[in-house]
Order: C-alpha cells, then structure tokens, then sequence
C-alpha cells in the first residue's frame, strides 16, 4: 500500500510515535557501524534518520512506494540511497545489506510473507532482519481510541486488527517462513502527550492512513459525532498516550 498524501501530513499524524519507535527497532536489530542497512517502507524517514545518525548517510538505503514519501527523504537525507519501490520488490541484489529493517511497513505490504522474503534475500548471511507492527489486535496501537470512537458511531470501522503482524507471534511466524534463525520476539513501547484535545484530533483530518481516509469518507455530521465521543472517552487533555507493537528479529542463512 502507498500512501497518497503529504510527507508533513504523514509526519504529524504518526511522527510523533515512529520517531523514538525508531531508536527501540535499531537497538533491537543491533544497529552499529560498521554496516550498512537498508530502511524498507521508509514513510517520511523517521527510522531513516536513526540509521544514518548510527552508520553516516553513505551506509544507508531507503525504498517507499509513496512518491511523496520518496521525494521527501530524498530532501532530507542527502547521500542516502532513496528508490520508489515496493517490499516485494526490492531493487537491491543479493546479500546487498548487514541489516535490513522495516518499521510499521510489514501490515501494509501487498504480500507480507513475499516483503519478508525479498527482506531476507538483500541482507548477508549472518546478519539481521527486523520489523515492527502496532498492537492493533490488542487495542495498544497510537489509533486504537480513534478507532473505538469511530466505531460508537459508524460500526462498519477497518481498525486495522487483521491486518497481518498486529497479532503476537506474527512477525516472528513470517520471519521463521522465510529462512530465518535465531529469531526472537519482544514488545516495543512508546508513551506519547498531547497537551489539548484538538492537537490529538487534527491529525486525523489530513485523510492519512486507514483512520484518515475512513474519518473523511464520513459526512460532516458523523466526522463531529466522532470527535465528541472521543473527547468525552479522552478528556480535553492533556491525553498521554502509551502505544506498544510487536517486533521480532532474526538472522539470515
């Protein structure tokens, strides 16, 4: 799936998470120089920056369908590899990278067991794969309050929590799939203020991900009933929000 919106819409309405969700993914997948990794699904470049503030822009590559996406790494990562590709299909030979890594990507992928694959076949042997999900499925993800105010006034709510890799075990299952060893599954958690109500909201009017795109297909009556029922579940602020996802990592054959 791409993303067909503004990289500083993506930026405020995930950002905020993705960034220090970004530094827990490198130091699970061991990230240190020397090496050279590559950044799968790369969104607006928070897991990109961590990368290259750990091993220089020079050992780091990023590829995003979004071209939206791509353009804006390119902008702010100057020297690092940026290519608009897909996770099925990544444009890097065999054995291209030391890690390769993909940070909240893996439930968005066309096919998740053929992107962990393709994740597998660019990285060396011996060295590590990783990814990471929202805990959807368990109600932990930044969207989960959204999504249950959403669904108070419109049942018919895609809450992301089929989506594979928002489960426990999943990650871990497709990484065994694909060849891995060694691999290991943990929980990763990030605790997120927002000082008003309003500042917690206005993220989700830019159409951005399923939220997004759901709360604008709602006509301006419901979008306002579902921004009631959340400030009367969330409180005018200020709302801390605690998210966790799964992750896993493994080494390749």
């Amino acid at each position: 799936m791409s993303f067909d919106v503004a990289a500083e819409a993506y930026d405020t309405f995930m950002g905020r998470f993705s960034v220090p969700l970004a530094v827990l993914l490198a130091d699970l997948a061991g990230v240190a120089p020397p090496g050279r990794a590559l950044d799968v699904g790369c969104g607006t470049g928070a897991l990109t920056r961590e990368l290259v503030a750990r091993l220089g822009a020079g050992g780091v590559a990023a590829v995003d369908p979004s071209d939206s996406f791509v353009s804006a790494v390119r902008e702010r990562f100057t020297g690092v590899d940026v290519r608009h590709a897909s996770a099925e299909s990544l444009p890097y030979p065999d054995d291209a990278f030391d890690v390769t890594l993909a940070e909240l990507v893996v439930h968005f992928m066309t096919d998740a067991a053929a992107g962990v694959r393709e994740m597998v076949r660019v990285t060396r042997p011996g060295g590590v794969v990783a990814a990471c999900v929202w805990d959807f499925a368990g109600g932990r993800a930044p969207q989960t309050g959204f999504f249950r105010a959403f669904a108070a006034v419109h049942p018919d709510v895609e809450d992301e929590t089929e989506r594979v890799g928002s489960r426990r075990g999943e990650l871990d299952a497709l990484l065994r799939r694909a060849g891995c060893r060694d691999i290991a599954a943990t929980e990763l958690s990030v605790q997120v203020a927002f000082p008003t109500f309003d500042e917690w909201w206005e993220p989700y009017t830019h159409g951005v991900a399923p939220a997004g795109r759901q709360l604008a297909a709602l006509s301006p009556a419901d979008r306002e009933r579902v921004s009631q029922r959340a400030r009367s579940d969330l409180g005018a602020g200020p709302i801390h929000i605690a998210a966790t996802a799964w992750a896993a990592h493994g080494s390749c054959p």
